[in-house]
């Protein structure tokens, strides 16, 4: 494990050699599976495992995110001693679609998500021969795993939330973003419609983007939608905006009752979820009496919104940070 490690701080000078060999390797022996979710909506999930392994991490992603985009860090994680489980939400990835318009990213009511991972959870991934269970989820994955502690403080001995999606960072004042949504969701076709400002997916090159620094990742991610375009999903719908704005305030709501020991990544160069919401969820723990990880969010310093694919050195640390939180809940 302790060799392993040694190669996140250097991997991005042989990164086509390692993502052509002993990443596609490992690829390769995955099992890809489905289940039922809210309203027999098809729900993929993918998983690596060992027999020597007693641990698993649930993985939980983003908005428009696949399993697709993970196999680096679930090959890292693998071979710090876990199996782990990756979920496609629904509306996305390789799960079903909501809308005839498959680019739009869109959900009926967010605890649908929430619904989801609790059946996985519980159908597939809990039950069974492991001694330890964590969760570590990215951005909307953050607010998704976040309701479901709230439901089950128990259901994981530890989490890291990365990123983690409290609120929205909006492009206008929030009353003004408020006051457009509500009317919006009164009128169904500009309702399921993409939200101002959004479309389609396309790709953007690595200059323009706003989520790592990390040109091999990026690239490499891009390269997953392009390639197969069952996989791309667009801008968000207002009704999502709005589930997505209500989750948040959710979240916070019930932040005091979540007694999960929680590790929180902060990205300090963060433009797509709201800093200050994190600070606030943290601060919530704290005041009920059972502070997240060092009472305050982890700042990666000089990461962008996706720490999990930024730059070797912020990756590394992050990767540390996770194993190590990991290991004092074994």
């Amino acid at each position: 494990m302790t060799s392993h490690k040694k190669q996140w701080p250097t991997r991005e000078q042989a990164f086509a050699a390692f993502a052509t060999g002993p990443l596609l390797d490992f690829w390769r022996q995955r099992e890809e599976c489905e289940f039922p979710g809210v309203d027999d909506v098809p729900i993929r999930y993918v998983r690596f495992t060992s027999p020597q392994h007693d641990r698993v991490i649930v993985i939980v992603p983003g908005r428009i995110e696949s399993y697709v985009k993970y196999p680096e860090l679930a090959y890292d994680l693998w071979h710090c001693g876990y199996d782990i489980v990756i979920l496609d939400h629904r509306g996305q990835g390789r799960s079903g679609r909501l809308l005839k318009d498959a680019h739009r990213g869109h959900v009926a009511h967010f605890e649908h998500y929430v619904d989801d991972l609790a059946t996985l959870c519980q159908q597939n991934t809990l039950t069974g021969r492991y001694r330890r269970r964590y969760a570590l989820a990215h951005s909307m994955g953050g607010a998704i795993l976040t309701l479901l502690l709230a439901r089950q403080p128990t259901i994981f001995d530890a989490v890291v939330l990365a990123s983690p999606m409290f609120g929205i960072y909006l492009p206008m004042p929030a009353w003004m973003a408020h006051r457009i949504l509500n009317w919006a969701e009164k009128r169904p076709k500009i309702r399921d419609g993409y939200a101002l400002g959004t479309g389609r997916w396309r790709a953007h090159p690595f200059s323009l983007n706003g989520l790592t620094h990390s040109r091999e990742r990026y690239k490499r991610n891009l390269r997953f939608y392009a390639d197969d375009p069952a996989l791309r999903v667009g801008g968000p719908t207002y009704h999502w905006v709005r589930e997505g704005i209500h989750a948040g305030q959710s979240i916070l709501s019930k932040a005091a009752t979540i007694t999960t020991p929680l590790l929180l990544l902060q990205a300090e160069e963060e433009r797509v979820v709201d800093n200050r919401s994190q600070d606030l969820f943290c601060a919530a723990m704290s005041a009920a009496g059972h502070p997240c990880e060092g009472g305050k969010p982890k700042v990666i310093a000089g990461a962008r919104h996706e720490i999990l694919f930024e730059k070797d050195a912020m990756r590394a640390e992050a990767l540390h940070a996770i194993v190590d939180f990991f290991e004092r809940h074994n």
